[in-house]
């Protein structure tokens, strides 16, 4: 059994429908060669009784020429086939007294002076049994031979032999059993077509079901659409209930999120405008202290909307627009490096999330690029469809920049790190971008850039229009 452990469990991850159709085919394979090794055996077993018939139609024929009136020891005559006639032909007959002398037998011409073997000595114990087997002929071919005993009173005891070719009996099997494999084949085959369609027909409603999902997974729908069996129709019902509560759910966090971010940016501003009379001193501290406090509170309501949202079924943002829109945007803002932004997108490039989250993420990585580039940034997108179940969206976004080394990278993408102090922003922004793609299940990494600066890549969940 360990040896198909390995083709069981490959089966075993595979689709309902492969391993319903492997289970089938299987087991009627198993059926129909039961079946046939059975028949066969049936058909070859009444095979020889006929045959047996036969010889015992003949043996009969020489104890009636034997008992007749007259010398037991006179010529039997012919017993009504040619072929016993005929030297060598296969078909023999010998009748002699139990341990007489090959002198003293008599035998067909077809024998041509050979003998019958016996089936079995000869004694009392076994005198009067009809016995059957197998033996050679005088040339070695295989002959099937009947034995039969008869007493004929005062002219004492006779053991009559006949035999026949016993490939007459092969070849009735052999023509039965090619007859068997040419029927059981198409039966088979009848069997194995007529079981994948029951298969396919069976399984639609949960092919359909998968579909419904996939609509609403690439955005196409928002609830599973469709009529399905009593036994598949609870499940729908279901789904949709958990949809529709998972859609307040996350409504209910956007309302708070957005409550708690008014709630507090509003006293926070209201720190910042009474510190305009306090000394210039304690005003500096305030406004700083203020600020840093604006930058975790966005950094933290922004993790919690992206918690909420991370993972939505049917939200689909398309890339290409929100990334060029990002570039023209920081090439303006960057203007007076005279910067140049190279935007290489795949068509029909999707991301599986919030347009907010996408560029938030994408923002940080091209801001933080052209920060540091010294002319050139260089965006691409690409996705990898290796497991349709879960493509793969990847932004890379190179700059010509001095780069950083490789035991900094690291240390760059935790929260408040900054390379140069004397460079603008709070340190947040590559650990917003670790933190949400980590939410979405994927992830940031920071490489050598070709250009000679450092390389962002960012894996993220997408799909392909």
């Amino acid at each position: 059994m360990s040896r198909f452990r390995p083709i069981l469990d490959r089966v075993a991850g595979r689709s309902i429908a492969v391993r319903l159709a492997v289970s089938a085919l299987f087991w009627s394979f198993a059926i129909l060669l039961i079946a046939g090794l059975i028949l066969s055996a049936l058909y070859r077993e009444n095979t020889e009784r006929a045959f047996d018939q036969r010889l015992l139609v003949y043996a009969n024929t020489l104890a009636s020429n034997l008992v007749a009136p007259g010398e037991p020891d006179r010529d039997l005559g012919p017993v009504g086939d040619p072929r016993f006639e005929l030297p060598l032909s296969g078909w023999y007959w010998q009748v002699g007294r139990p341990g007489a002398p090959a002198v003293d037998i008599r035998s067909s011409k077809s024998l041509f002076g050979g003998q019958l073997p016996s089936l079995a000595p000869a004694d009392d114990t076994n005198f009067g049994q009809i016995r059957r087997g197998y033996g050679n002929a005088p040339d070695d071919r295989d002959l099937r031979v009947i034995e039969r005993d008869i007493d004929v009173g005062e002219d004492g005891r006779f053991i009559i032999r006949v035999a026949g070719p016993a490939d007459e009996i092969a070849s009735d099997a052999r023509r039965f059993v090619f007859a068997l494999v040419v029927t059981f084949t198409l039966l088979g085959l009848a069997l194995g077509v007529t079981t994948l369609l029951q298969i396919r027909f069976g399984l639609r409603p949960l092919s359909d079901l998968r579909r419904a999902l996939g609509a609403i997974r690439r955005g196409e729908a928002d609830r599973v659409a469709g009529e399905y069996p009593r036994d598949i129709a609870p499940l729908a019902i279901d789904l949709n209930l958990l949809l529709d509560t998972n859609r307040e759910i996350l409504d209910r966090a956007r309302t708070q999120v957005g409550n708690l971010a008014h709630a507090l940016k509003t006293p926070l501003s209201i720190v910042v405008n009474e510190a305009e009379n306090a000394p210039d001193e304690v005003a500096v501290r305030i406004r700083e202290q203020a600020g840093l406090m604006r930058d975790q509170v966005n950094y933290y309501l922004d993790r919690a909307r992206a918690a909420a949202l991370a993972g939505t079924l049917g939200t689909l943002t398309e890339v290409e627009p929100v990334i060029a829109g990002l570039t023209r945007t920081f090439a303006k803002i960057y203007r007076d490096k005279d910067l140049a932004i190279d935007l290489a997108v795949v068509d029909g490039l999707r991301f599986r999330g919030e347009r907010q989250d996408l560029e938030e993420m994408a923002g940080n990585l091209i801001d933080n690029a052209a920060k540091w580039a010294s002319g050139r940034v260089a965006v691409e997108g690409v996705i990898d469809l290796d497991d349709p179940e879960r493509p793969r969206l990847t932004l890379i976004i190179d700059d010509d920049g001095p780069g950083l080394p490789e035991t900094g990278r690291e240390e760059m993408i935790k929260r408040g790190r900054r390379l140069d102090e004397t460079k603008p922003g709070s340190g947040l922004g590559l650990s917003i971008v670790t933190d949400l793609a980590a939410l979405y299940g994927g992830s940031l990494k920071l490489d050598a850039s070709p250009l000679g600066g450092l390389r962002a890549v960012l894996v993220l969940p997408g799909d392909r229009s």
